[in-house]
């Protein structure tokens, strides 16, 4: 199963003109607890697919909104000339087909 099946909200977005958040909101308590407790999504996973250090990611569960808040530093500052992506809002992608037991 896909994380996107047992979400029902993943995105990306600025977090300043610095810093990207990412929000992994589920369906149910048991869908967070499963992917909360097995740490899929984890700073070394994020550091691998977005190509900085895991010491760069911050990680948060969020227990009473079921939800899973990531944080990185952006790969150059909203609006240069260098971004691709100015509002952060396309960065989710990976996190869409990551791979959840059953």
């Amino acid at each position: 199963m896909k994380l996107w099946e047992i979400t029902k909200l993943i995105r990306s977005k600025n977090a300043g003109a610095f810093e990207l958040t990412f929000d992994v909101i589920f369906k149910d308590r048991a869908g967070y607890e499963k992917v909360r407790d097995a740490k899929l999504i984890n700073a070394d996973w994020f550091g691998k697919t977005y190509r900085m250090k895991p010491e760069a990611v911050t990680i948060i569960n969020y227990d009473a909104a079921n939800a899973i808040k990531i944080t990185i530093p952006r790969p150059v500052i909203s609006g240069d000339i260098m971004d691709t992506d100015v509002f952060g809002g396309q960065q989710y992608g990976p996190l869409v087909e990551l791979d959840v037991p059953s």
